[in-house]
């Protein structure tokens, strides 16, 4: 039997679907015998699997890993595995092994690492598990050799969606996953492409799956949203795609396939991309149920998202939030503050942008984070190699102030200093505030009046030091933080 296990990530409010072990289980169904157990439905994973590894002859436990919290309770678990039953090998894949293999196979709870996308690598692992074929063979695969030395093989060239089967739904308890949402009662989740095309130096995506996006076709598309609209009465998506809108022509047909499906959905997007896009296909756009997209306008200054290699402007993010604006259409704008070559020029050109986009489309949800290294397949954006160490197990990874620099809590930026840090993160206090994000269901309507009356004087005159008075607001409302929490 194989295990595939998906670690607590998210409070149950936020649970979705498990779509990275879902996609290995499509590839082990009806040849492999398997279960998944996901940390975020079941309240004691560790005592479930220590059951199936009991009753049960588990040739592998294959951990799907990201960053932060969901890193912390994998690694608790599979530590706890490897001392009660120190015979299951255990591997972990996702996002986290990927862009750090070498301190993922530095535990010793860990045997073997996936990098990129895991379905042939994990059918290819059990091979070599079975002595049909060895280790070194097996790309995209890091793993110990007999003398505990790391080896990293070969990167896997990526597939398409429609190279793989369909997600195995039938395995899980759908109902569970399908959560009220700003987008409806019963909210699923759908990934159309993998990967990226795009060359932002500042973007983990690069070292986990290169420079590509492989999009799967319009029908089947169609095909697996009308699965989970008429088996499991889904009425609303989130797509989980890091771009759902390329080409024209793909997002017409696939406008027009899913309409009649009548979902309120959520995607992510390019403002470059999508300002070249005509009104109808903006028109065909809502029409097909699209309540919000999320672009990464990353900064308010020109020069920065040149540094970045962005390839947008800062012109073409003000098109998006008109155009979204007259279509209906939220946009949700996510900022990557603090360029490591002038932070306090970023930052105070960032912030006035953002009030000007609230000019124009005041209904815009602002993301803020700071600036956050991630290892690249090159040196890091803002030639800040030298000047940050990253943690070299998954022990020391979730550390409080490791893991308040995933989180993008205090990244404790030797480039920033704490006069800029403080003004990035209350101008974002006051913001939220002044509009509560929609995405908040549960906000009580005289909640939002409050936020909005308190601070609607620090935002008309600039004035944002020190705003406790809206901290203890936001926490007394236990207002949403999107940046944090899925939809």
């Amino acid at each position: 039997m194989i295990l595939l296990f998906h670690p607590r990530a998210v409070k149950p409010r936020s649970r979705r679907l498990p779509l990275a072990v879902l996609a290995l289980a499509a590839v082990l169904e009806g040849r492999e015998e398997y279960e998944i157990v996901d940390g975020n439905v079941d309240d004691d994973p560790l005592g479930t699997l220590l059951s199936l590894i009991d009753q049960h002859r588990v040739e592998l436990l294959g951990v799907s890993v990201m960053p932060g919290p969901q890193m912390a309770a994998g690694m608790e678990v599979c530590r706890e595995i490897r001392k009660l039953r120190p015979h299951v090998p255990i591997v972990w894949g996702g996002y986290f092994p990927s862009i750090y293999p070498e301190a993922t196979l530095n535990a010793k709870y860990i045997d073997f690492a996936v990098r990129g996308q895991g379905e042939d690598t994990l059918l290819e692992l059990l091979e070599a598990l079975r002595g049909q074929r060895t280790f070194d063979s097996i790309l995209g695969l890091s793993h110990k050799d007999q003398f505990g030395f790391h080896r990293n093989n070969a990167e896997r060239p990526m597939k398409g969606p429609d190279a793989f089967p369909w997600s195995p739904f039938h395995r899980l308890p759908v109902e569970k996953y399908l959560r009220p949402s700003f987008f409806g009662k019963r909210t699923a989740v759908h990934h159309a492409s993998i990967g990226c095309p795009f060359n932002c130096s500042f973007c983990g995506v690069h070292a986990a799956y290169g420079r590509t996006e492989k999009f799967e076709s319009p029908a089947r598309t169609e095909a697996i949203l009308r699965h989970l609209v008429d088996r499991y009465d889904a009425d609303s998506v989130q797509f989980y795609d890091m771009n759902f809108f390329l080409s024209e022509d793909h997002a017409r047909e696939l406008m027009d396939r899913i309409a009649p499906l009548k979902l309120r959905w959520w995607c992510e997007a390019r403002v470059d991309i999508m300002s070249r896009y005509s009104d109808e296909t903006m028109q065909a756009i809502r029409r097909a149920g699209c309540k919000m997209i999320f672009f990464g306008a990353e900064s308010g200054s020109d020069w920065a998202l040149k540094e970045m290699q962005k390839g947008i402007t800062t012109e073409q993010t003000l098109i998006m939030a008109r155009r979204t604006r007259e279509a209906g259409i939220i946009p949700e704008f996510s900022f990557v503050v603090g360029n490591p070559k002038d932070p306090e020029r970023d930052t105070r050109e960032t912030l006035a942008f953002i009030r000007k986009i609230k000019r124009i489309n005041p209904d815009s949800e602002i993301i803020i984070q700071h600036y956050t290294p991630t290892p690249q397949r090159g040196s890091m954006y803002g030639d800040v190699d030298d000047k940050i160490s990253f943690p070299t197990s998954p022990g020391e990874w979730a550390e409080k102030k490791w893991m308040d620099f995933t989180l993008r809590i205090d990244t404790r930026a030797p480039w920033m200093k704490d006069k800029t840090k403080r003004l990035i993160d209350n101008f974002e206090i006051v913001v939220a505030s002044r509009w509560p994000t929609v995405q908040d269901i549960r906000a009580p309507r005289w909640g939002r009046y409050l936020l909005q009356t308190l601070s609607a004087w620090r935002y008309a005159f600039r004035f944002y030091t020190a705003p406790h008075e809206l901290v203890l607001a936001q926490r007394f409302i236990d207002l949403r933080k999107p940046k944090r929490e899925s939809l």
